[in-house]
């Protein structure tokens, strides 16, 4: 203690030199702790493009996108993305409506959107669908991109024939008379819930392919 009551440097400076490491580490921790949940957290992200990519049409469409880490392509991790509200299955997204149009309204709504009617592939793609569509009433219709230029003739919105081996027809179905050349999953428990059907008000199911990092895509985080 100095005569005026002040403490000496030679006692004050030990102090300050010995909470400075403690407040580091507290520094540090939380840092990481803020870090690590915002990796965890985000979700919602904006694109950014290099200059002179071109973005895709799912990527004009929507300023708002869901995304995970994933590894790709035998990479090390990288971001692949859905619009937000879609659903996500392996390398594609998914879009079930909340409202009915005819046929040629929701071919044109999913264009709109970069996307088409859902095109299936696989049993395991169809599996996915099913299981998405059990929230939903049991019974309820909605169109995939499945029809007949010609009775008997089916065909995808993409111009694939389809694979027989890849159909999922209720029992029964499809009935191929000339005035049902639309198709629906109906929706049901069982895998097998395809139905020929007339051309009027659906629901529908668009699907347009995943955006992921690999596309130019640049991600930050919108804060929210």
């Amino acid at each position: 203690m100095t005569p005026g009551g002040n403490p000496s440097t030679e006692t004050a400076a030990p102090a300050e030199k010995r909470n400075r490491p403690q407040l580091c580490s507290w520094v540090l921790l939380i840092s990481a702790i803020v870090l690590k949940a915002s990796l965890i957290s985000i979700c919602l992200v904006a694109p950014f493009f290099h200059s002179g990519d071109q973005p895709t049409a799912l990527q004009q469409k929507f300023s708002e996108l869901q995304c995970i880490l994933e590894v790709l392509q035998g990479k090390e991790q990288g971001w692949i993305c859905c619009p937000n509200g879609w659903k996500r299955f392996q390398k594609s997204c998914y879009y079930m409506s909340t409202d009915e149009m005819s046929w040629a309204e929701s071919v044109q709504n999913c264009t709109g959107m970069g996307s088409q009617l859902v095109v299936i592939n696989s049993k395991a793609e169809q599996g996915f669908l099913t299981i998405e569509l059990q929230q939903f009433p049991k019974g309820t219709n909605y169109y995939i991109g499945l029809y007949a230029q010609e009775v008997g003739k089916w065909q995808w919105v993409d111009q694939t024939p389809l694979n027989e081996e890849a159909a999922f027809w209720r029992k029964g179905e499809p009935t191929n008379i000339d005035y049902e050349n639309c198709t629906v999953i109906h929706t049901s428990s069982d895998i097998y819930n395809w139905n020929d059907i007339r051309c009027e008000s659906h629901y529908r199911i668009c699907e347009a392919a995943a955006l992921t990092d690999g596309a130019t895509l640049i991600l930050s985080s919108t804060g929210r």
